[in-house]
């Protein structure tokens, strides 16, 4: 686990306003990790075009 990870959490929880529900901050810090996850697969070339998605789903509907 990330040591910054309760760090970020904090500031994230911190910025939001007093009356956000815990639906409101599970949300967000939900949807930080998804960007950081997404930041870190495409720094490390994870990715995949919109092209070959498109040629992938092309295939799969017409089998």
């Amino acid at each position: 686990m990330d040591p910054d990870a309760k760090i970020v959490a904090l500031r994230i929880i911190e910025s939001m306003p007093d009356d956000a529900s815990l639906e409101d901050i599970m949300y967000e810090l939900f949807f930080r990790q998804r960007v950081d996850r997404g930041l870190e697969e495409l720094s490390q070339g994870l990715t995949v075009s919109q092209d070959d998605v498109k040629r992938s789903l092309a295939q799969k509907l017409t089998s």
